[in-house]
């Protein structure tokens, strides 16, 4: 049990909060009110205090001589965290709660009761700010209902203080469907506000050691899809536009109102710093160009994201290593690059520039990052990021992979374990030791080293170069495979193309299972252009 909350327990609340968020992502999720990107409050929840968690993990324990105390400093690395990786509304405010705790005790001695109902009270307050147009039955109630609850507790006790915000907050949250019709008629109570309850029972965990008992929200009814509406915001606006964007506050002051003309559901938080800062920028609107050159009027806007209401796709979360390590992958095709999430790497699409790559690089917040290009056009690209990334103080290495096979192998044997220098070495002899072909079709007459082709050709090449030409795709592909294992192998790797006729992949791995009987065959539905099938052989 604490008297007082220090580094320790700060860096405690937020890996605890962390692991609760995960816990409950799916759950947080189906409390939308409509499933699309902006209503996945407990996926965007999620990816924020992830952002916030790595960012205490890159600081080494160094303590600015004239900042804050130590739990300010802790408090304030995990505030910028979960605002440079907020993600959506709740994300967004999330991160302003963050921010008005740190500013409110970073200079306080110690923080017991007292002080933790102010540093809820100003969290509330930097939440009600940052919303153009603030809604109740939203987090924000939970918030304000979690701050009077801890300022009427009226004790320097921060254990009572602690359970009394947190009992508010679950208070509040079954209240939210009485004060936000749409949340009534879908049955449920607020994401946002139901991950922030799980965020303060965490740090009652963190100052009682007690873990407190909360029943779980009942799952919505099951209702027609006509009944959907939106989390926040109105149905007039296709798109979410959000990024970040270095400015001053009176630049900043003009691009809320140009945004506000433009759309709805807005909102821009900064990072406190005096003068040109850091803000997060997230609005619903019609002309995604007019919101982003805002933005570029304004400052300069960075890791610019547009999410298109109907197409309905979830993100991602990338999956950051508990030593702050990260892998960034670049794919083309959206079966690999959900191979690749389901490692735990951050994908970025293929043919990228320098600067889309830092981005990814920063993005993943961790102080070591392996790049895998998966191209022979990419490596010199992502070797460019990697110096631009060291700039910055980030670790990059890059490991050459040529083919997406190849990085499926690399990521396979990575061990959180080892120094990550032995463990980028482990990643590049798995790639290297992975041999790779492509399966095509010739587009013209070229004279290769297996002999002249004719467009319309099958076109199968290993390591780069053309080894066989066929007239029917299915017995070119099985002859290729054929051809890399007799060199030896144990695994075949299969990812099937966009353009792939049914049946390809399985037509290949029935040819192995009867040519090559101990050989064990996995078959993935890639999605890549141009490319029928890549073939990995380990």
């Amino acid at each position: 049990m604490l008297d007082t909350l220090d580094a320790a327990a700060v860096r405690r609340w937020c890996a605890g909060g962390l692991v609760a968020l995960k816990r409950h992502q799916g759950e947080i999720d189906d409390l939308n009110v409509y499933p699309v990107p902006d209503g996945d409050t407990g996926t965007n929840m999620v990816l924020t205090l992830t952002s916030a968690q790595q960012a205490l993990a890159m600081d080494l324990g160094t303590l600015p001589e004239d900042g804050p105390t130590a739990h300010g400093h802790a408090l304030r690395l995990m505030a910028r965290g979960a605002l440079l990786g907020a993600r959506g509304n709740s994300g967004v405010i999330l991160s302003q709660i963050l921010r008005g705790f740190a500013d409110a005790v970073a200079a306080v001695p110690a923080v017991r009761g007292r002080e933790l109902a102010a540093a809820l009270r100003d969290g509330t307050a930097a939440a009600y700010a940052a919303v153009a147009r603030p809604v109740e039955g939203t987090l924000l109630s939970v918030v304000a209902a979690a701050a009077h609850a801890a300022e009427r507790a009226d004790s320097d006790d921060l254990r009572a203080v602690a359970r009394a915000a947190a009992g508010g907050a679950a208070h509040a949250l079954t209240r939210t469907p009485e004060q936000l019709p749409a949340l009534a008629r879908a049955g449920v109570v607020d994401a946002g506000g139901r991950g922030l309850c799980l965020l303060l029972d965490a740090l009652v965990e963190v100052v009682t050691g007690e873990s407190p008992e909360r029943p779980v929200p009942a799952p919505r009814p099951v209702r027609p899809p006509a009944d959907a509406v939106r989390e926040t915001g109105s149905e007039e606006y296709a798109y979410e536009v959000q990024y970040l964007l270095d400015a001053g506050p009176q630049e900043v002051a003009r691009l809320r109102a140009e945004l506000a003309a433009l759309g709805d559901s807005l909102v821009v938080v900064g990072d406190g710093s005096a003068g040109t800062g850091t803000w997060n920028v997230h609005v619903h609107v019609n002309d995604v160009g007019a919101a982003i050159e805002a933005g570029v009027v304004a400052g300069r806007p960075h890791r610019i994201s547009v999410t298109r209401f109907a197409d309905q796709l979830a993100p991602v979360p990338p999956a950051v290593a508990a030593d702050g390590r990260a892998a960034v992958v670049v794919a083309t095709g959206a079966g690999i690059a959900g191979l690749f999430a389901g490692e735990g790497a951050t994908v970025v699409p293929g043919n990228p520039s320098i600067g889309e790559l830092v981005d990814a690089i920063r993005v993943t917040g961790a102080a070591r990052v392996v790049v895998l290009p998966n191209d022979p056009d990419t490596q010199a690209v992502a070797s460019a990021a990697a110096r631009e990334a060291h700039a910055l103080g980030i670790k990059v290495s890059v490991v050459p992979t040529r083919s997406p096979v190849q990085a499926l192998a690399a990521l396979a044997v990575r061990d959180p374990g080892r120094r990550f220098s032995d463990d980028v070495i482990a990643m590049a002899e798995a790639a290297g030791a992975c041999r790779y072909a492509e399966v095509c079709y010739a587009r013209r007459e070229a004279l290769t080293v297996a002999g002249p082709c004719r467009p319309g050709d099958v076109l199968a090449l290993v390591e780069g170069e053309v080894h066989l030409i066929g007239s029917d795709l299915a017995d070119t592909c099985a002859a290729v495979v054929d051809r890399m294992l007799g060199g030896g192998g144990e695994l075949v790797t299969l990812l099937s193309g966009a353009d792939a006729p049914a049946g390809l992949a399985d037509a290949v791995r029935e040819h192995v299972g009867q040519r090559w009987p101990f050989v064990e065959v996995q078959a993935y539905p890639g999605g890549q252009p141009h490319y029928p099938l890549l073939v990995g052989v380990e």
